[in-house]
Protein backbone atom coordinates (compact mmCIF):
# COMPACT_ATOMS: atom_id res chain seq x y z
CA UNK A 1 0.00 0.00 0.00
CA UNK A 2 1.62 3.25 -1.00
CA UNK A 3 2.15 5.85 1.69
CA UNK A 4 1.43 8.47 -0.88
CA UNK A 5 -0.23 11.82 -0.92
CA UNK A 6 -3.88 11.99 -1.93
CA UNK A 7 -2.80 13.03 -5.44
CA UNK A 8 -1.57 9.54 -6.26
CA UNK A 9 -4.42 7.97 -4.36
CA UNK A 10 -6.57 8.56 -7.42
CA UNK A 11 -4.33 6.33 -9.48
CA UNK A 12 -3.39 9.36 -11.59
CA UNK A 13 0.18 9.11 -12.64
CA UNK A 14 -0.53 11.65 -15.33
CA UNK A 15 -0.90 14.94 -13.49
CA UNK A 16 -1.58 16.86 -16.69
CA UNK A 17 -4.75 14.94 -17.41
CA UNK A 18 -7.26 17.77 -17.67
CA UNK A 19 -10.13 15.84 -16.17
CA UNK A 20 -8.26 15.29 -12.91
CA UNK A 21 -10.65 15.85 -10.08
CA UNK A 22 -9.07 15.03 -6.79
CA UNK A 23 -10.85 13.60 -4.95
CA UNK A 24 -14.10 13.23 -6.91
CA UNK A 25 -17.10 12.06 -4.92
CA UNK A 26 -18.14 8.44 -5.51
CA UNK A 27 -20.36 7.67 -8.49
CA UNK A 28 -21.51 4.37 -9.96
CA UNK A 29 -20.03 5.57 -13.26
CA UNK A 30 -16.28 4.96 -13.51
CA UNK A 31 -13.85 6.66 -15.87
CA UNK A 32 -11.14 4.30 -17.17
CA UNK A 33 -8.02 5.78 -18.81
CA UNK A 34 -5.07 4.54 -20.89
CA UNK A 35 -6.89 1.53 -22.32
CA UNK A 36 -4.98 -0.30 -25.11
CA UNK A 37 -6.21 0.30 -28.69
CA UNK A 38 -7.04 -3.35 -29.32
CA UNK A 39 -9.06 -3.85 -26.12
CA UNK A 40 -12.47 -5.54 -26.42
CA UNK A 41 -15.71 -4.50 -24.72
CA UNK A 42 -15.81 -7.72 -22.72
CA UNK A 43 -12.31 -7.08 -21.32
CA UNK A 44 -13.42 -3.71 -19.93
CA UNK A 45 -16.63 -5.25 -18.56
CA UNK A 46 -14.57 -8.00 -16.88
CA UNK A 47 -12.73 -5.37 -14.79
CA UNK A 48 -16.03 -4.58 -13.07
CA UNK A 49 -17.64 -8.02 -12.85
CA UNK A 50 -16.01 -9.29 -9.64
CA UNK A 51 -17.47 -6.28 -7.81
CA UNK A 52 -21.08 -6.47 -9.02
CA UNK A 53 -23.35 -6.14 -12.03
CA UNK A 54 -22.20 -3.91 -14.92
CA UNK A 55 -25.14 -1.93 -16.37
CA UNK A 56 -23.60 0.16 -19.17
CA UNK A 57 -20.41 0.82 -21.10
CA UNK A 58 -19.13 3.59 -23.36
CA UNK A 59 -15.83 3.06 -25.22
CA UNK A 60 -13.86 6.08 -26.50
CA UNK A 61 -11.04 4.20 -28.21
CA UNK A 62 -9.76 7.29 -30.01
CA UNK A 63 -9.05 8.83 -26.60
CA UNK A 64 -7.96 5.49 -25.03
CA UNK A 65 -10.75 5.92 -22.50
CA UNK A 66 -13.92 4.16 -21.43
CA UNK A 67 -16.83 4.76 -19.04
CA UNK A 68 -18.25 1.82 -17.11
CA UNK A 69 -21.52 2.04 -15.18
CA UNK A 70 -22.03 -0.30 -12.23
CA UNK A 71 -25.48 -1.25 -10.87
CA UNK A 72 -24.68 0.30 -7.47
CA UNK A 73 -22.42 2.95 -6.02
CA UNK A 74 -21.19 0.39 -3.43
CA UNK A 75 -19.87 -1.83 -6.23
CA UNK A 76 -18.09 1.14 -7.81
CA UNK A 77 -16.53 2.14 -4.45
CA UNK A 78 -15.29 -1.44 -3.91
CA UNK A 79 -13.81 -1.46 -7.41
CA UNK A 80 -12.01 1.91 -7.04
CA UNK A 81 -10.68 0.93 -3.59
CA UNK A 82 -9.36 -2.35 -4.97
CA UNK A 83 -7.70 -0.96 -8.11
CA UNK A 84 -6.38 2.37 -6.71
CA UNK A 85 -3.23 1.10 -4.95
CA UNK A 86 -2.54 -1.35 -7.79
CA UNK A 87 -3.87 -0.47 -11.23
CA UNK A 88 -5.21 -3.49 -13.15
CA UNK A 89 -3.42 -4.60 -16.32
CA UNK A 90 -5.33 -5.08 -19.57
CA UNK A 91 -3.23 -6.69 -22.33
CA UNK A 92 -0.13 -6.08 -20.17
CA UNK A 93 -0.80 -2.34 -19.91
CA UNK A 94 -1.80 -0.62 -16.66
CA UNK A 95 -5.17 1.18 -16.83
CA UNK A 96 -6.37 3.82 -14.37
CA UNK A 97 -9.81 3.96 -12.82
CA UNK A 98 -11.50 6.86 -11.03
CA UNK A 99 -15.03 8.12 -10.35
CA UNK A 100 -16.69 9.99 -13.20
CA UNK A 101 -18.56 13.30 -12.86
CA UNK A 102 -21.49 11.55 -14.57
CA UNK A 103 -24.07 9.94 -12.27
CA UNK A 104 -25.33 7.62 -15.04
CA UNK A 105 -24.45 6.81 -18.64
CA UNK A 106 -26.98 7.80 -21.31
CA UNK A 107 -25.77 6.09 -24.48
CA UNK A 108 -29.02 5.39 -26.38
CA UNK A 109 -28.44 7.87 -29.21
CA UNK A 110 -24.70 7.46 -29.60
CA UNK A 111 -23.19 5.78 -32.69
CA UNK A 112 -21.19 2.52 -32.41
CA UNK A 113 -23.01 1.45 -29.24
CA UNK A 114 -24.24 -1.82 -30.73
CA UNK A 115 -21.12 -3.78 -29.79
CA UNK A 116 -21.07 -2.53 -26.21
CA UNK A 117 -24.77 -3.36 -25.76
CA UNK A 118 -24.27 -6.81 -27.31
CA UNK A 119 -21.38 -7.51 -24.90
CA UNK A 120 -23.50 -6.38 -21.92
CA UNK A 121 -26.46 -8.46 -23.08
CA UNK A 122 -24.26 -11.53 -23.41
CA UNK A 123 -23.11 -11.09 -19.82
CA UNK A 124 -26.61 -10.36 -18.51
CA UNK A 125 -28.17 -13.30 -20.37
CA UNK A 126 -25.82 -15.54 -18.47
CA UNK A 127 -26.76 -13.80 -15.21
CA UNK A 128 -30.48 -14.08 -15.53
CA UNK A 129 -31.17 -16.83 -18.03
CA UNK A 130 -31.14 -20.51 -17.47
CA UNK A 131 -27.62 -20.76 -18.90
CA UNK A 132 -24.94 -22.30 -16.77
CA UNK A 133 -23.54 -19.83 -14.33
CA UNK A 134 -20.02 -21.01 -14.55
CA UNK A 135 -19.00 -18.45 -17.14
CA UNK A 136 -19.58 -15.18 -15.33
CA UNK A 137 -18.36 -13.82 -12.04
CA UNK A 138 -20.35 -11.16 -10.27
CA UNK A 139 -23.74 -12.86 -10.64
CA UNK A 140 -24.72 -11.44 -7.33
CA UNK A 141 -27.95 -12.40 -5.72
CA UNK A 142 -28.10 -15.76 -7.46
CA UNK A 143 -28.10 -18.50 -4.91
CA UNK A 144 -26.20 -21.47 -6.21
CA UNK A 145 -27.42 -24.68 -4.66
CA UNK A 146 -24.93 -27.05 -3.11
CA UNK A 147 -21.89 -24.84 -3.40
CA UNK A 148 -19.39 -24.98 -0.59
CA UNK A 149 -17.45 -21.93 0.66
CA UNK A 150 -14.34 -24.18 0.44
CA UNK A 151 -12.30 -24.43 -2.77
CA UNK A 152 -9.77 -27.12 -3.65
CA UNK A 153 -6.88 -25.58 -5.57
CA UNK A 154 -4.20 -27.44 -7.54
CA UNK A 155 -1.23 -25.49 -8.91
CA UNK A 156 0.21 -27.02 -12.10
CA UNK A 157 3.52 -26.11 -13.83
CA UNK A 158 5.01 -25.17 -10.48
CA UNK A 159 8.24 -23.59 -11.72
CA UNK A 160 8.39 -21.08 -8.87
CA UNK A 161 7.31 -21.64 -5.29
CA UNK A 162 3.73 -20.60 -4.52
CA UNK A 163 3.18 -19.89 -0.85
CA UNK A 164 0.14 -19.65 1.34
CA UNK A 165 0.69 -15.85 1.35
CA UNK A 166 0.53 -15.67 -2.44
CA UNK A 167 -2.75 -17.63 -2.50
CA UNK A 168 -4.18 -15.40 0.22
CA UNK A 169 -3.30 -12.30 -1.76
CA UNK A 170 -4.91 -13.50 -4.96
CA UNK A 171 -8.06 -15.01 -3.46
CA UNK A 172 -8.73 -12.10 -1.05
CA UNK A 173 -9.78 -10.08 -4.09
CA UNK A 174 -13.05 -12.03 -4.15
CA UNK A 175 -13.98 -11.91 -0.47
CA UNK A 176 -12.80 -12.50 3.07
CA UNK A 177 -10.57 -15.60 3.24
CA UNK A 178 -11.01 -17.33 6.60
CA UNK A 179 -8.66 -20.34 6.39
CA UNK A 180 -6.08 -21.95 4.09
CA UNK A 181 -4.40 -25.35 4.29
CA UNK A 182 -1.61 -26.24 1.82
CA UNK A 183 -0.19 -29.72 1.16
CA UNK A 184 1.55 -31.83 -1.47
CA UNK A 185 -0.38 -34.78 -2.90
CA UNK A 186 0.52 -36.92 -5.94
CA UNK A 187 3.57 -34.67 -6.34
CA UNK A 188 1.30 -31.67 -6.82
CA UNK A 189 1.05 -28.52 -4.72
CA UNK A 190 -2.55 -28.29 -3.50
CA UNK A 191 -4.55 -26.10 -1.15
CA UNK A 192 -7.94 -25.94 0.52
CA UNK A 193 -9.23 -22.39 0.98
CA UNK A 194 -12.36 -21.39 2.92
CA UNK A 195 -14.27 -18.15 2.27
CA UNK A 196 -16.77 -16.48 4.59
CA UNK A 197 -19.44 -16.94 1.93
CA UNK A 198 -20.07 -19.58 -0.82
CA UNK A 199 -20.76 -16.73 -3.29
CA UNK A 200 -17.15 -15.53 -2.87
CA UNK A 201 -15.95 -19.04 -3.66
CA UNK A 202 -18.12 -19.13 -6.79
CA UNK A 203 -16.77 -15.79 -8.07
CA UNK A 204 -13.18 -16.77 -7.36
CA UNK A 205 -13.54 -20.14 -9.09
CA UNK A 206 -15.10 -18.59 -12.18
CA UNK A 207 -12.53 -15.81 -12.46
CA UNK A 208 -9.36 -17.70 -11.53
CA UNK A 209 -9.75 -21.30 -12.75
CA UNK A 210 -7.18 -21.89 -15.51
CA UNK A 211 -5.32 -18.61 -14.90
CA UNK A 212 -1.54 -18.41 -14.45
CA UNK A 213 -0.26 -16.87 -11.23
CA UNK A 214 3.05 -15.91 -12.85
CA UNK A 215 3.68 -15.38 -16.54
CA UNK A 216 3.38 -18.71 -18.35
CA UNK A 217 3.49 -20.93 -15.26
CA UNK A 218 1.83 -21.90 -11.98
CA UNK A 219 -1.60 -22.56 -13.47
CA UNK A 220 -4.56 -22.63 -11.06
CA UNK A 221 -7.03 -25.54 -11.30
CA UNK A 222 -9.97 -24.90 -8.97
CA UNK A 223 -12.99 -26.94 -7.94
CA UNK A 224 -15.48 -26.86 -5.07
CA UNK A 225 -14.45 -29.03 -2.15
CA UNK A 226 -16.82 -31.58 -0.62
CA UNK A 227 -15.85 -30.08 2.74
CA UNK A 228 -17.97 -27.18 3.93
CA UNK A 229 -15.53 -26.02 6.60
CA UNK A 230 -11.83 -26.43 7.42
CA UNK A 231 -10.30 -27.24 10.78
CA UNK A 232 -6.91 -25.55 11.17
CA UNK A 233 -4.82 -26.56 14.20
CA UNK A 234 -1.64 -24.57 13.56
CA UNK A 235 -0.76 -21.19 12.06
CA UNK A 236 2.43 -21.63 10.04
CA UNK A 237 3.58 -21.62 6.43
CA UNK A 238 1.45 -24.71 5.61
CA UNK A 239 -1.86 -23.76 7.23
CA UNK A 240 -3.45 -20.61 8.54
CA UNK A 241 -6.70 -19.64 10.27
CA UNK A 242 -7.03 -15.87 9.80
CA UNK A 243 -9.76 -15.69 12.44
CA UNK A 244 -7.52 -17.22 15.15
CA UNK A 245 -4.26 -15.36 15.61
CA UNK A 246 -3.71 -17.28 18.86
CA UNK A 247 -3.02 -20.72 17.33
CA UNK A 248 0.44 -22.27 17.92
CA UNK A 249 2.85 -22.74 15.00
CA UNK A 250 2.94 -26.42 15.89
CA UNK A 251 6.14 -27.61 14.26
CA UNK A 252 8.65 -25.13 15.60
CA UNK A 253 9.48 -24.19 12.00
CA UNK A 254 10.06 -20.56 11.15
CA UNK A 255 6.87 -19.32 9.53
CA UNK A 256 8.61 -18.85 6.20
CA UNK A 257 11.14 -21.17 4.67
CA UNK A 258 14.24 -19.03 4.15
CA UNK A 259 15.22 -20.71 0.89
CA UNK A 260 11.78 -19.97 -0.46
CA UNK A 261 11.94 -16.36 0.65
CA UNK A 262 15.38 -15.98 -0.88
CA UNK A 263 14.10 -17.43 -4.14
CA UNK A 264 11.34 -14.84 -4.16
CA UNK A 265 13.77 -12.05 -3.49
CA UNK A 266 16.03 -12.99 -6.38
CA UNK A 267 15.56 -10.30 -8.99
CA UNK A 268 14.03 -11.21 -12.31
CA UNK A 269 12.40 -14.48 -11.35
CA UNK A 270 8.91 -13.11 -11.78
CA UNK A 271 8.34 -10.54 -14.49
CA UNK A 272 7.69 -7.36 -12.58
CA UNK A 273 5.59 -4.57 -14.01
CA UNK A 274 6.20 -2.61 -10.78
CA UNK A 275 9.87 -2.13 -10.08
CA UNK A 276 10.13 -1.25 -6.43
CA UNK A 277 6.49 -1.77 -5.57
CA UNK A 278 6.07 -2.35 -1.85
CA UNK A 279 5.58 -6.01 -1.15
CA UNK A 280 3.21 -7.96 -3.37
CA UNK A 281 0.63 -6.00 -5.17
CA UNK A 282 -1.61 -8.57 -6.79
CA UNK A 283 -2.12 -7.12 -10.26
CA UNK A 284 -4.76 -9.52 -11.33
CA UNK A 285 -5.13 -8.81 -15.01
CA UNK A 286 -8.08 -10.55 -16.62
CA UNK A 287 -7.92 -13.20 -19.30
CA UNK A 288 -5.23 -11.73 -21.55
CA UNK A 289 -2.71 -10.87 -18.91
CA UNK A 290 -2.55 -14.04 -16.87
CA UNK A 291 -2.46 -13.16 -13.19
CA UNK A 292 0.75 -11.24 -13.40
CA UNK A 293 1.61 -10.92 -9.73
CA UNK A 294 4.57 -8.58 -9.76
CA UNK A 295 7.95 -9.70 -8.58
CA UNK A 296 9.75 -8.52 -5.54
CA UNK A 297 12.79 -6.71 -6.82
CA UNK A 298 15.71 -7.11 -4.46
CA UNK A 299 13.71 -7.35 -1.26
CA UNK A 300 15.80 -10.31 -0.11
CA UNK A 301 14.49 -12.67 2.54
CA UNK A 302 11.99 -10.09 3.79
CA UNK A 303 10.10 -10.34 0.55
CA UNK A 304 6.96 -11.90 1.90
CA UNK A 305 6.74 -10.20 5.25
CA UNK A 306 6.39 -6.84 3.53
CA UNK A 307 3.56 -8.28 1.49
CA UNK A 308 1.50 -8.43 4.65
CA UNK A 309 1.04 -4.70 4.36
CA UNK A 310 -0.71 -4.99 1.01
CA UNK A 311 -2.54 -8.25 1.63
CA UNK A 312 -5.05 -8.82 4.36
CA UNK A 313 -3.13 -11.21 6.50
CA UNK A 314 -1.08 -11.53 9.60
CA UNK A 315 2.06 -13.63 9.46
CA UNK A 316 2.49 -15.61 12.71
CA UNK A 317 4.97 -13.95 14.95
CA UNK A 318 4.40 -10.75 12.99
CA UNK A 319 0.80 -10.09 13.96
CA UNK A 320 1.52 -6.51 14.92
CA UNK A 321 3.66 -5.21 12.11
CA UNK A 322 4.98 -2.10 13.83
CA UNK A 323 3.85 1.17 12.38
CA UNK A 324 1.04 -0.24 10.30
CA UNK A 325 -1.75 -0.53 12.83
CA UNK A 326 -2.36 3.25 12.82
CA UNK A 327 -4.60 4.77 10.15
CA UNK A 328 -4.73 8.40 9.03
CA UNK A 329 -8.34 9.36 8.32
CA UNK A 330 -8.83 12.62 6.42
CA UNK A 331 -11.64 14.74 4.94
CA UNK A 332 -13.75 14.35 8.10
CA UNK A 333 -16.49 16.87 8.86
CA UNK A 334 -14.85 18.84 11.73
CA UNK A 335 -18.14 20.23 13.11
CA UNK A 336 -19.71 16.88 13.96
CA UNK A 337 -16.88 14.39 14.38
CA UNK A 338 -15.98 12.96 17.82
CA UNK A 339 -13.57 10.16 18.80
CA UNK A 340 -16.48 7.95 19.91
CA UNK A 341 -18.03 7.91 16.41
CA UNK A 342 -14.75 6.81 14.81
CA UNK A 343 -14.28 4.22 17.59
CA UNK A 344 -17.68 2.64 16.83
CA UNK A 345 -17.34 2.75 13.02
CA UNK A 346 -13.76 1.43 12.80
CA UNK A 347 -14.66 -1.05 15.57
CA UNK A 348 -16.74 -2.97 13.00
CA UNK A 349 -13.43 -4.11 11.42
CA UNK A 350 -11.17 -4.53 14.44
CA UNK A 351 -10.54 -3.53 18.04
CA UNK A 352 -9.80 0.20 18.11
CA UNK A 353 -7.19 1.02 20.76
CA UNK A 354 -6.96 4.82 20.52
CA UNK A 355 -8.43 7.69 18.50
CA UNK A 356 -6.95 11.17 18.14
CA UNK A 357 -8.64 14.01 16.26
CA UNK A 358 -5.84 16.42 15.30
CA UNK A 359 -6.08 19.57 17.40
CA UNK A 360 -5.10 22.08 14.73
CA UNK A 361 -6.59 20.24 11.74
CA UNK A 362 -9.83 18.68 12.90
CA UNK A 363 -10.72 17.12 9.53
CA UNK A 364 -7.92 14.62 10.21
CA UNK A 365 -7.77 11.86 12.80
CA UNK A 366 -5.47 8.98 13.75
CA UNK A 367 -7.12 5.62 14.53
CA UNK A 368 -4.97 2.92 16.15
CA UNK A 369 -6.19 -0.65 15.55
CA UNK A 370 -5.07 -3.75 17.46
CA UNK A 371 -2.87 -4.99 14.58
CA UNK A 372 -1.94 -4.53 10.92
CA UNK A 373 -4.57 -6.96 9.62
CA UNK A 374 -7.36 -5.02 11.29
CA UNK A 375 -5.96 -1.72 10.00
CA UNK A 376 -5.92 -3.16 6.48
CA UNK A 377 -9.49 -4.46 6.79
CA UNK A 378 -10.80 -1.13 8.08
CA UNK A 379 -8.98 0.77 5.36
CA UNK A 380 -10.19 -1.47 2.51
CA UNK A 381 -13.82 -1.35 3.69
CA UNK A 382 -14.16 2.30 4.78
CA UNK A 383 -11.95 4.27 2.37
CA UNK A 384 -14.25 6.12 -0.06
CA UNK A 385 -17.39 5.77 2.10
CA UNK A 386 -19.40 8.87 3.05
CA UNK A 387 -19.62 10.08 6.66
CA UNK A 388 -21.49 13.28 7.59
CA UNK A 389 -21.64 14.25 3.91
CA UNK A 390 -17.90 13.86 3.24
CA UNK A 391 -15.99 11.12 1.42
CA UNK A 392 -13.56 9.45 3.84
CA UNK A 393 -9.91 9.14 2.78
CA UNK A 394 -7.92 6.54 4.71
CA UNK A 395 -4.21 5.69 4.44
CA UNK A 396 -1.68 3.93 6.64
CA UNK A 397 -0.05 6.41 9.02
CA UNK A 398 3.69 6.60 9.59
CA UNK A 399 3.04 6.80 13.35
CA UNK A 400 3.73 3.65 15.35
CA UNK A 401 1.07 4.49 17.95
CA UNK A 402 -1.29 7.27 19.00
CA UNK A 403 0.25 9.24 21.88
CA UNK A 404 -1.99 10.16 24.81
CA UNK A 405 -1.82 13.75 26.11
CA UNK A 406 0.50 14.19 29.10
CA UNK A 407 -1.01 14.39 32.59
CA UNK A 408 -2.57 17.77 33.13
CA UNK A 409 -2.47 18.61 29.40
CA UNK A 410 -6.08 18.02 28.38
CA UNK A 411 -6.74 18.34 24.66
CA UNK A 412 -10.51 19.06 24.89
CA UNK A 413 -11.35 15.37 24.71
CA UNK A 414 -9.90 14.96 21.20
CA UNK A 415 -7.75 11.93 22.20
CA UNK A 416 -9.39 8.87 23.70
CA UNK A 417 -7.93 5.57 24.91
CA UNK A 418 -10.19 2.56 24.26
CA UNK A 419 -7.68 -0.17 25.16
CA UNK A 420 -9.93 -1.69 27.83
CA UNK A 421 -13.27 -0.95 26.18
CA UNK A 422 -16.00 -3.56 26.77
CA UNK A 423 -17.26 -2.83 23.23
CA UNK A 424 -14.41 -4.58 21.38
CA UNK A 425 -15.94 -7.11 18.96
CA UNK A 426 -12.85 -9.29 18.37
CA UNK A 427 -11.42 -9.91 21.84
CA UNK A 428 -12.40 -13.57 21.96
CA UNK A 429 -10.17 -15.76 19.76
CA UNK A 430 -12.25 -17.58 17.16
CA UNK A 431 -15.23 -15.26 17.79
CA UNK A 432 -18.09 -15.58 15.29
CA UNK A 433 -17.65 -11.86 14.62
CA UNK A 434 -14.57 -12.66 12.49
CA UNK A 435 -16.87 -14.40 10.01
CA UNK A 436 -19.37 -11.54 9.90
CA UNK A 437 -17.18 -8.75 8.55
CA UNK A 438 -18.90 -7.14 5.58
CA UNK A 439 -18.51 -3.87 3.69
CA UNK A 440 -20.79 -0.98 4.64
CA UNK A 441 -24.29 -1.61 3.27
CA UNK A 442 -27.72 0.04 3.52
CA UNK A 443 -29.03 -3.06 5.34
CA UNK A 444 -27.96 -3.46 8.98
CA UNK A 445 -27.95 -6.65 11.06
CA UNK A 446 -29.35 -6.12 14.57
CA UNK A 447 -28.90 -8.55 17.44
CA UNK A 448 -29.42 -8.84 21.20
CA UNK A 449 -33.01 -7.55 20.89
CA UNK A 450 -35.05 -8.17 24.09
CA UNK A 451 -38.36 -10.10 23.78
CA UNK A 452 -40.67 -7.15 24.46
CA UNK A 453 -39.22 -4.83 21.80
CA UNK A 454 -41.38 -4.75 18.63
CA UNK A 455 -40.54 -4.02 15.01
CA UNK A 456 -42.34 -0.67 15.39
CA UNK A 457 -40.12 0.24 18.37
CA UNK A 458 -37.00 -0.45 16.34
CA UNK A 459 -38.25 1.36 13.22
CA UNK A 460 -39.06 4.41 15.41
CA UNK A 461 -35.65 4.24 17.05
CA UNK A 462 -33.83 4.24 13.68
CA UNK A 463 -36.11 6.94 12.22
CA UNK A 464 -35.22 9.11 15.24
CA UNK A 465 -31.61 9.29 13.97
CA UNK A 466 -32.90 11.01 10.83
CA UNK A 467 -32.72 8.04 8.47
CA UNK A 468 -35.53 6.60 6.36
CA UNK A 469 -36.51 2.99 7.12
CA UNK A 470 -37.23 1.04 3.91
CA UNK A 471 -37.73 -2.43 5.34
CA UNK A 472 -37.55 -4.52 8.52
CA UNK A 473 -37.74 -8.20 9.35
CA UNK A 474 -37.06 -10.36 12.38
CA UNK A 475 -35.15 -13.61 11.85
CA UNK A 476 -37.70 -16.45 11.81
CA UNK A 477 -35.58 -18.79 13.90
CA UNK A 478 -34.41 -16.19 16.38
CA UNK A 479 -36.37 -13.05 17.31
CA UNK A 480 -33.28 -11.65 19.06
CA UNK A 481 -31.99 -10.75 15.58
CA UNK A 482 -33.37 -8.68 12.72
CA UNK A 483 -32.45 -6.91 9.47
CA UNK A 484 -33.32 -3.26 8.89
CA UNK A 485 -32.94 -1.61 5.49
CA UNK A 486 -32.26 2.14 5.40
CA UNK A 487 -32.32 4.72 2.61
CA UNK A 488 -28.60 4.66 1.79
CA UNK A 489 -25.23 3.33 2.89
CA UNK A 490 -24.39 6.73 4.39
CA UNK A 491 -27.57 6.63 6.53
CA UNK A 492 -26.69 3.12 7.68
CA UNK A 493 -23.17 4.21 8.69
CA UNK A 494 -24.57 7.06 10.81
CA UNK A 495 -27.26 4.84 12.33
CA UNK A 496 -24.66 2.20 13.25
CA UNK A 497 -22.48 4.84 14.95
CA UNK A 498 -25.43 6.23 16.87
CA UNK A 499 -27.24 3.04 17.85
CA UNK A 500 -24.62 0.31 18.31
CA UNK A 501 -24.71 -0.51 22.04
CA UNK A 502 -27.96 1.49 22.48
CA UNK A 503 -29.71 0.47 25.72
CA UNK A 504 -33.01 -1.22 24.84
CA UNK A 505 -33.88 -1.91 28.48
CA UNK A 506 -34.08 -5.30 30.23
CA UNK A 507 -30.27 -5.16 30.40
CA UNK A 508 -30.00 -5.59 26.60
CA UNK A 509 -27.70 -3.38 24.54
CA UNK A 510 -28.41 -3.42 20.80
CA UNK A 511 -25.61 -4.80 18.58
CA UNK A 512 -25.45 -3.36 15.07
CA UNK A 513 -23.32 -4.50 12.12
CA UNK A 514 -23.43 -4.28 8.33
CA UNK A 515 -25.32 -7.13 6.67
CA UNK A 516 -24.38 -9.12 3.58
CA UNK A 517 -28.07 -9.81 2.84
CA UNK A 518 -30.86 -7.57 1.63
CA UNK A 519 -34.41 -7.84 2.95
Amino acid sequence: MSHSTPATANGNDNKKFKGDRSPCSPSRVLHIRKIPNDVTESEIISLGLPFGKVTNLLMLKGKSQAFLEMASEEAAVSMVNYYTPVPPHVRSQPVYIQYSNHRELKTDNLPNQARAQAALQAVNAVHSGGLTLTTVPGSEGLVIPGHSPVLRIIVENLFYPVTLEVLHQIFSKFGTVLKIITFTKNNQFQALLQYADPMNAHHAKVALDGQNIYNACCTLRIEFSKLTSLNVKYNNDKSRDFTRLDLPTGDGQPSLDTTMAAAFGAPGIISSPYAGAAGFAPAIGFPQAGLSVPGLPGLGPLALTTSAITGRMAIPGMTAIPGHSVLLVSNLNPDVIFPHGLFILFGVYGDVQRVKILFNKKENALVQMADATQAQLAMSHLNGQRLHGRVLRITLSKHQAVQLPREGHEDQGLTKDYTNSPLHRFKKPGSKNFQNIFPPSATLHLSNIPPLVTDEDLKRLFASTGCSVKGFKFFQKDRKMALIQLGSVEEAILALIELHNHDLGENHHLRVSFSKSMI
